[in-house]
């Protein structure tokens, strides 16, 4: 079969993001081992990632080092100890730290200049009722020399009119990326379409890319990502076996497999997939179940699943379903 379908045409522009550290900090408390990261940070290099998301840069008054390990602070110290001297020259890698909104990261005085760091980019978190906040935030990060994304959380509790709002603040930003954030693991394919077809007008005529951070409630991430992919989306993100909070993510090694960029190679990814991030299921519960189904179907936030997932009873499936039906 002859077919030329532009899902498969190479387009050199598409990045990828591998947040598996950072994501998957929300499993672990971002207690990932020094051997850990570099596992992943090698890797990213090897088979040709674009860009490493290698923690959270919150606050440590708000998230203490007591009960937080370094990737939730991604202090330059803790950074350097584990990549050196990274530059994007050396290895091809950018590196990239999020922030959150709504006092939960110091951002006006954490971040270094980015001369003075290893990181490239800085990426604000947020939801649509913090975007004031985070628009001062992402012009604060930019005007240190730093790229920027800018990462409107819950996108599917949000009505359209004001999806809007937002958008039209975040046109006026200087964030070099607008990512659509389906933290519920909740859209489908149309909600997708709509979504990333309002962004993408949005930021028209601006020079921002869109972006998509798709979860894995209704194991549809992938799904949703190749969609957003098709639609024009230029920037994605992805995490090695999925590792993220609750259900997970679009998995590196679906995506990297999917794209047609002789750049990219597979085989590190699964190296490190069978040798560091496999043996952490003895200890982490993330991926696909029932729970994370349904939070996902409800549109709720799958903190319910979590905290569900670590009782007594994490199976009982009729119990989590009832519980949440009531409460909604």
């Amino acid at each position: 079969m002859a077919t030329k379908a532009p899902w498969i045409t190479y387009r050199p522009e598409l990045k990828v993001l591998d947040c598996t550290i950072r994501d998957g900090g929300l499993v672990n408390d971002s207690r990932f081992t020094d051997d850990q990261v570099k596992a992943v940070y090698g890797t990213c290099v090897a088979a040709g990632i674009d860009y490493m998301e290698i923690g959270y840069m919150n606050s440590v008054k708000e998230f203490p080092r007591k009960q937080y390990g370094p990737w939730r602070h991604s202090a330059e110290e803790d950074l350097r100890r584990v990549v050196g001297d990274h530059t994007f020259k050396k290895t091809g890698l950018k590196l990239a730290a999020m922030l959150d909104a709504g006092g939960k990261s110091d951002w006006e005085h954490q971040p270094l200049p980015c001369k003075d760091s290893v990181l490239d980019m800085l990426r604000i978190a947020c939801y649509a009722s913090q975007i004031s906040e985070a628009a001062e935030m992402v012009a604060h990060a930019h005007a240190l020399g730093y790229e920027t994304a800018l990462n409107i959380m819950a996108i599917s509790t949000v009505k359209d009119a004001e999806i809007d709002q937002v958008l039209a603040i975040a046109k006026d930003t200087p964030a070099n990326v607008v990512v659509v954030v389906d933290s519920n693991g909740h859209l489908y394919r149309e909600q997708v379409d709509h979504l990333v077809k309002k962004y993408l007008k949005a930021a028209s005529g601006t020079g921002k890319e869109v972006g998509m951070h798709a979860h894995n409630n209704l194991q549809l991430a992938f799904a949703n990502t190749i969609e957003a992919i098709i639609l024009g989306c230029n920037r994605v993100d992805s995490t090695m076996m999925g590792l993220g909070r609750g259900a997970g993510n679009c998995p590196t090694e679906l995506l990297l497999g999917f794209l047609r960029n002789p750049k990219f190679k597979l085989r590190p990814v699964l190296k490190t997939i069978q040798e560091t991030i496999l043996p952490m299921r003895e200890k982490l519960d993330w991926g696909p179940s029932i729970p994370y189904q349904i939070t996902g179907q409800l549109n709720a936030h799958p903190r319910f699943a979590m905290a569900f997932r670590d009782g007594d009873r994490p199976d009982d499936y009729v119990q989590f379903y009832d519980q949440m039906v009531t409460e909604e």
